[in-house]
C-alpha cells in the first residue's frame, strides 16, 4: 500500500485508512484480526472517535496496540463526545477538550495522539476558545497534528484563517462525507483544503453498501442484511440517479475485473486533496477486499465514465462559477 502525505505537512499515512465506528462491540479479538490484517498489507493510518461505541472503540484500539511500535502507526481520534445531561460532558469547549483528550490518551494506552479532529462544529462554543485548546495540544506533545469533521465551507475557512492570525496549529485534515453518490465536496469544501493545504479523508466512501455491487437497478427493496434495510434509507436512494451510478460502476468495475467497491475507493483516491478514504470493515474478508483499491489505476474513460454517471445539476452559485472557471488566465 502506497503512503501519502496528508495534506501539505510531512507526515505519511496509507492511502488507506481503517475506520473503527463498529469495534468494541463485543467482539475484540475479531477486531484485532482486522488490525493485524490491515498493517500486514502495509496500512499505517487508523481512525476512531471518544464517542464510538462510547469510548470502546479506542479501549479495543488501545488493547491491540500494547506490545507494537507505536511509532510505526498514525493513530487518529475525535472530540466533541456524547452530549448527556451534564452540562460540560461535549462539545468542544477548554473544558471538555482538555479532559477528553485525557480520556482519550488513557483509553488509547498511548501518551501522543497522531491527528486529533473535532468531529463536528459547535455552535455554542467561540471558534478561537477551540483552536486556542487545540493548539496548546499540540505544544505540549499531547497531539502532533490537528483536524476537523462535518464542517461547511465558510467553518474550514475561518478556522484556516483565524489559525494562521494568531500563529496557531492550523487543521491538517478534514473528514467529510465523500462518495459517488455525495460529491457536494467538489463545490467549494474541496477547493478550500486544497488551497489551504488541508489533506481530506472522506468517511462513508461507499454509502453505507451501496457502492459495493450488492445493490442493482431492478431491485425492489434492500437486502435483508443491508445497513440500508436497517436504517430505512431505501426511499431516499431508490432515485434514477442511484442507479445511473450503480449501472457505470458495474460496468466499470467489470471492465476493470475489479469489485464495485474496489472501482469506488479507487476513484476517490484519484480525487483532488484527498489523501485517503476511510474504509470500514466487519470481517477480515471485508477488509481484503477493499484492499484491493490499491496497486492500480482506473483509465482515463472509466474515470471519466463516474465522473458523468455521478455528475448533478449545480445549484446556485456554483452553477454561475462553473461555467466562468475556464477563461483564460491574466497574462501580467
Amino acid at each position: 500500500m502506497k503512503q501519502r502525505h496528508l495534506g501539505r505537512t510531512g507526515l505519511r499515512v496509507s492511502e488507506l485508512c481503517l475506520g473503527t465506528m463498529i469495534f468494541g462491540m463485543g467482539d475484540e479479538a475479531g477486531a484485532h484480526r482486522i488490525f493485524d490484517a490491515f498493517t500486514e498489507a502495509g496500512g499505517t493510518f487508523i481512525d476512531t472517535a471518544d464517542m464510538y461505541g462510547h469510548g470502546d472503540s479506542e479501549e479495543v484500539l488501545g488493547s491491540w496496540l500494547k506490545g507494537r511500535d507505536r511509532d510505526q502507526l498514525v493513530i487518529a481520534t475525535k472530540v466533541f463526545g456524547q452530549m448527556t445531561p451534564e452540562p460540560n460532558n461535549g462539545g468542544l469547549s477548554r473544558k471538555h477538550i482538555v479532559s477528553a483528550v485525557e480520556a482519550s490518551l488513557r483509553r488509547l494506552g498511548t501518551d501522543y495522539i497522531d491527528l486529533y479532529q473535532t468531529h463536528v462544529w459547535d455552535a455554542t462554543t467561540p471558534i478561537e476558545e477551540t483552536l486556542a485548546t487545540l493548539d496548546t495540544l499540540v505544544r505540549s506533545g499531547k497531539v502532533r497534528y490537528l483536524g476537523a469533521s462535518n464542517l461547511a465551507p465558510s467553518q474550514l475557512q475561518r478556522s484556516l484563517d483565524l489559525a494562521r492570525q494568531h500563529g496557531w496549529e492550523p487543521y491538517t485534515a478534514l473528514q467529510p462525507l465523500y462518495n459517488l453518490l455525495h460529491r457536494e465536496v467538489e463545490w467549494e469544501l474541496g477547493p478550500v483544503s486544497e488551497a489551504g493545504g488541508v489533506g481530506i479523508i472522506p468517511w462513508s466512501p461507499l454509502q453505507g453498501g451501496w457502492l459495493t455491487g450488492k445493490y442493482r437497478r431492478g431491485m425492489t427493496a434492500a437486502p435483508a442484511d443491508s445497513r440500508s434495510a436497517n436504517s430505512g434509507d431505501w426511499q431516499e436512494r431508490d432515485t434514477d440517479h442511484t442507479w445511473r451510478v450503480v449501472d457505470a460502476l458495474t460496468e466499470v468495475a467489470e471492465e476493470a475485473e475489479r469489485t464495485p467497491s474496489q472501482v469506488a475507493l479507487r476513484w476517490l483516491l484519484g480525487r483532488p486533496a484527498v489523501t485517503a478514504p476511510i474504509v470500514g470493515a466487519r470481517t477480515v474478508e471485508q477488509l481484503t477486499e477493499n484492499l484491493g483499491a490499491t496497486g492500480w489505476e482506473l483509465t482515463p474513460d472509466q474515470t471519466a465514465k463516474l465522473d458523468a454517471a455521478s455528475a448533478r445539476p449545480l445549484p446556485y452559485p456554483y452553477d454561475v462559477l462553473h461555467r466562468f472557471r475556464d477563461r483564460e488566465p491574466r497574462d501580467d
